[in-house]
């Protein structure tokens, strides 16, 4: 496998910046701990509170823009740097499962895994999580942005959800970052294949 580093050494590679770094948002991240859909600590002892450069730049952007919109918010940081090596345990958890979908394979690699991919949702001035609808790793139809007209429709989903989720795309969009069909909270900077391409591994 070409390009990659092992988690253990990234705070020694120029490639990588701390998420700590990153003015203006929050972190909580949700692997751990045992807040997540496997219900257990998958991180612990590894420092997972990193992004490759470019990826912490375009949140720096998302940031201005949403202190610009909606001052006293901030942007909360689910998941952002996830080693190889905790991409095979998920992935091994859903084995026998629907769920597999949600996942990328460990062969072709999450883009989480080179730093360029973040989970993320919105706290309001009172510092509270926006209603997003359905939590952070909720695998089911209501999470997927594809599909929100059709849930709104049904009323699985409130227009104030909806709404929600709308302002988390468009703060994310203007960093750069772009969402997927399934996830409301997850958000890829730059082109998928480009990353897998160019880009350092973790594993």
């Amino acid at each position: 496998m070409k390009n990659t580093l092992m988690c253990e050494d990234v705070p020694d590679h120029s490639e990588f910046t701390p998420l700590a770094s990153v003015d203006g948002i929050r972190v909580d991240l949700r692997y751990a701990t045992s807040d997540n859909f496997v219900g257990r600590d998958l991180y612990t002892p590894l420092d997972c509170a990193w992004l490759h450069r470019h990826a912490a730049q375009a949140l720096e952007k998302s940031v201005a823009w949403l202190a610009a919109e909606r001052p006293g918010w901030s942007l909360l940081v689910l998941d952002a740097m996830r080693p190889q090596r905790v991409q095979e345990q998920l992935w091994a958890a859903l084995q026998g499962t629907e769920l597999l979908g949600y996942l990328a394979p460990p062969e072709r690699g999450s883009i989480h895994s080179f730093g360029m991919a973040v989970d993320i949702t919105l706290i309001d001035g009172l510092g509270q999580e926006l209603d997003m609808g359905t939590p952070f790793d909720d695998l089911s139809e209501c999470s997927h942005p594809a599909l929100e007209d059709t849930m709104l429709a049904r009323g699985d989903l409130s227009l104030l959800q909806v709404v929600n989720r709308k302002l988390l795309r468009a703060a994310m969009h203007h960093g750069g970052w772009i969402g997927i069909n399934s996830e409301w909270w997850h958000f890829d900077c730059g082109d998928r294949n480009r990353v897998r391409e160019h880009y350092t591994r973790i594993l």
